[in-house]
């Protein structure tokens, strides 16, 4: 069977597929040029760059897998390929830890302004060392703080833990989840363990008593999730990370909120207008930035291959 790797796959996850005997094409194949090449495929893996929408599906008889490694899948016409007897796969877990980790980077930056400091330093800090000193000695603890998680999936599970052992109060918000037990393993081959039961809250609550609000949801188009209407009642001051698709949050009303100092700050890793965002977010002096990274460790990427690997060995070998 052949497999068309279009968005790249960690070398032990290829390392697998070829060992269950499958043929692999790891040469990218263009957006435009999809229509012409996938036909002679069984099953394509794919990353947020590629689209596989209906009329390519249409077009394509011999698929039988289509793979998106990472969680979203708002790039793939799910319900579409599924009526046509195509398997849709994913991997929801495994890249919480690295994104979670720089949804937390970035509350700890705007918390201590490291990435002003970080830009002035190196330029200023021979010659204005006390100035900068004072001018970045205003921050604060995320400990007693309140974080609110949109989101309460293997991303929001894991950023909750982080947030429980800094010592924060924690609000997830969650359309189908109620609670869920977390296990903490503080020391090495959990020799110590430790079990919270957490509790989903209303939406109302989260954004009323929120110091910081994470989004851990998936985003496919339409009204945002974080709009005018939701910064409006949201605590003044709160700070907005947003490591979960463009256009979760209204960018529009996000600069506003930041100019009236109704939002005190914003970490983001995802813009609505990639791969060009906004030149006021990246230049604002309250907005922490990466480029689309979340899931961008070497830990995660070799968890995504290994796992996407698994799923089409067992979905593709009699």
């Amino acid at each position: 069977m052949k497999i068309l790797i279009n968005d790249g796959i960690h070398p032990d996850g290829k390392l697998l597929l070829e060992e269950a005997g499958f043929e692999l094409s790891m040469e990218k194949v263009p957006q435009d040029e999809l229509a012409k090449e996938l036909p002679a495929y069984d099953a394509v893996v794919i990353r947020s760059a590629t689209k596989i929408r209906k009329d390519l599906i249409d077009q394509c008889p011999k698929l039988k897998v289509i793979a998106r490694g990472g969680v979203g899948l708002d790039n793939i016409d799910v319900e579409y390929a599924r009526s046509k007897d195509i398997a849709v796969i994913n991997t929801p877990t495994a890249s919480s830890q690295s994104v979670a980790e720089l949804a937390l980077a970035h509350m700890l930056t705007l918390s201590r302004s490291l990435h002003l400091s970080n830009s002035h330093m190196p330029h200023r800090g021979n010659s204005e060392f006390k100035t900068l000193k004072k001018a970045y000695s205003g921050g604060s603890e995320l400990k007693g703080k309140t974080m609110g998680i949109i989101g309460f999936g293997s991303i929001g599970q894991t950023i909750t833990q982080m947030g429980l052992a800094l010592g924060m109060k924690v609000l997830p918000v969650d359309l189908k989840i109620d609670q869920a037990t977390l296990q903490f393993n503080l020391y090495d081959q959990g020799r110590v363990g430790v079990f919270a039961e957490v509790y989903t809250v209303p939406m109302e609550e989260l954004l009323e008593d929120s110091d910081y609000i994470t989004l851990h949801v998936p985003f496919s188009g339409g009204k945002p999730i974080l709009g005018g209407e939701e910064m409006a009642k949201m605590k003044k001051g709160v700070c907005i990370i947003n490591t979960a698709r463009g256009g979760a949050v209204d960018e529009a009303a996000l600069l506003k909120g930041l100019e009236s100092g109704q939002i005190g700050g914003a970490g983001l890793d995802v813009f609505e207008n990639e791969p060009t965002p906004r030149q006021e977010l990246l230049e604002h002096d309250r907005v922490s930035v990466s480029p689309h990274i979340g899931a961008s460790t070497a830990e995660a990427q070799r968890n995504i291959g290994l796992e996407l690997a698994d799923q089409l060995i067992s979905l593709l070998v009699d």
